[in-house]
């Protein structure tokens, strides 16, 4: 897996015109996924760990694998098409008949929330990670005109 996937972590959401803009990436390179402006306030909450009244539906999800034993293992983002990022949640589940590994297709900004809210780790396939465009400059110039990344 170490040779196929790239990790990273998100570095910051900024507001967008149609929505948020969710920076992610490591040392090396950062890029931009585009959300719904109410997830890239999800996403903020939970990197931020803010209480809530009640769960929102990523608790929700994570409460039920929690009562069902799932753990998740890590999330991945896979792959670009037609301008729409694609990933997978990783999830494992270990009982008394062994373990077993299961893969869901999901929106990235799902992946994101669930990976903020049990502080999982997140990858990026390889070979996305080489195509996207470096966004690193420009959430560097945002950090220092004084709008603060997550």
């Amino acid at each position: 897996m170490k040779k196929d996937v790239v990790p990273v972590e998100i570095r910051g959401i900024l507001p967008a015109n149609s929505g948020a803009a969710i920076f992610i990436g490591n040392e090396e390179k950062v890029f931009v996924i585009q959300v719904e402006h109410s997830m890239g306030a999800i996403i903020g909450m939970f990197l931020r760990k803010t209480p809530k009244e009640r769960p929102l539906t990523h608790d929700l999800i994570t409460n039920i694998f929690t009562g069902l034993g799932v753990d998740v293992e890590r999330v991945v983002i896979t792959e670009l098409k037609n301008s729409t990022y694609y990933a997978r949640l990783i999830l494992q589940q270990q009982n008394e008949l062994g373990r077993k590994i299961v893969e869901i297709d999901a929106r990235p900004s799902d992946c994101l929330a669930i990976a903020s809210s049990t502080s999982r780790p997140i990858y990026v396939a390889a070979p996305l990670f080489e195509q996207v465009e470096d966004m690193s400059e420009v959430l560097e110039r945002i950090n220092q005109n004084g709008i603060e990344g997550e």
